[in-house]
């Protein structure tokens, strides 16, 4: 039975990627040694994390004067690192979800935080719109997409300060005026490559301003100078990546992949709000994320929700038990996952509705 990966991270990734990725652990590079054993310092690995930024910033369409940094720690470090290195008076921050506001959380470690709006009022299942971002700002931090409450943020904001942002999960699903920003960052786990590496793309010119004490390993201008190389890098998730982006390439490039997505979620959210059974935990379609689809049973229905589940799981639904926080289910929509999965997992909408 086939099996359809709808888990929210780690994720599915292209097939492209795992068969390329398992060659590596064989044989890299025809050095007759696998990824996992050789040195970092190797010319065969350099070159494979000079492809790789020269990718990012080719399929992002990153500007001169930004770095493409490959670090660890996860999306969770950036969350003391971005305050860290970049506040200096005072930031703003927008709180949509979890992940926003453990970023909040940190930030008022180092300085002044002004949340400008939040929608923890109704467990977050909208952005928030009506609110003001004052100009004396260091930055604008928000995340883009909310993968516990299906939440997005799908285009770039106009709030009129310089932005950062937390796209763990749903870079290269959009273009994106990267020039608009100081900084982007993420958990590579989702729409990358394997767990284990965080990207960070920084704009060079924004650092070094802070006035405080900052521990080598947690400053910017450490890995913009090394090249990423200041430690060991997470080197088999870098080289996973590296198939990903050849991967989009092939597949013609960001925008082509935001059409993709785009169908998807459109055939899923449809089958959705046709479902007399099913409904949408996000009602306004503008805030619904294209990567995290997140839905419930009818009050009616409730008490069948883990029988769909079990039912699903069955049938080769992997994944789809909503976050605690939620509940329901969740189907990730993540660029690796094929319109085939999505149609298959609406039959079973459908085949269950027809029982009850």
């Amino acid at each position: 039975m086939k099996k359809h990966n709808f888990y929210a991270g780690p994720s599915i990734m292209s097939q492209f990627t795992i068969e390329e990725t398992a060659k590596a652990v064989k044989d890299f590079a025809d050095m007759g040694l696998s990824i996992l054993e050789i040195s970092h310092r190797s010319k065969q690995f350099q070159a494979v994390m000079d492809e790789t930024v020269a990718l990012f910033k080719e399929l992002l369409e990153i500007p001169e004067g930004y770095s493409v940094l490959f670090l660890g720690g996860g999306a969770s470090l950036q969350f003391a690192m971005v305050p860290m290195n970049m506040l200096i008076h005072k930031a703003a921050y927008l709180d949509t979800g979890v992940w926003a506001s453990k970023a909040i959380k940190e930030a008022k470690l180092f300085g002044e935080v002004d949340v400008v709006a939040s929608s923890k009022d109704r467990n977050y299942n909208y952005i928030p719109r009506d609110y003001t971002v004052p100009k004396d700002v260091d930055y604008f931090h928000y995340t883009s997409n909310n993968t516990i409450y299906g939440t997005e943020i799908r285009k770039d904001p106009e709030v009129g300060v310089r932005m950062i942002a937390d796209m763990s999960s749903d870079i290269f699903s959009r273009p994106v005026d990267v020039a608009k920003y100081d900084l982007i960052y993420g958990g590579a786990q989702k729409n990358l490559a394997p767990a284990g590496v965080t990207f960070v793309i920084v704009k060079d010119d924004t650092l070094g301003k802070a006035d405080r004490v900052i521990p080598t390993m947690l400053n910017y201008e450490t890995h913009v100078k090394k090249g990423s190389m200041f430690n060991t890098p997470p080197v088999l998730p870098i080289f996973s990546a590296l198939q990903t982006l050849k991967y989009y390439k092939q597949l013609g490039g960001v925008k082509v992949i935001e059409k993709m997505d785009m169908d998807k979620a459109e055939v899923l959210y449809n089958a959705i709000d046709s479902s007399k059974m099913f409904v949408a935990t996000v009602p306004n379609h503008e805030d619904r994320s294209i990567m995290n689809v997140c839905f419930v049973m009818k009050p009616e229905y409730k008490d069948l929700e883990k029988d769909f589940i079990d039912f699903a799981t069955e049938r080769g639904m992997m994944g789809i038990k909503g976050h605690r926080d939620v509940g329901g289910f969740r189907a990730s929509l993540y660029n690796a996952l094929p319109m085939e999965s999505v149609k298959a997992l609406v039959d079973v909408m459908k085949e269950f509705e027809s029982k009850h």
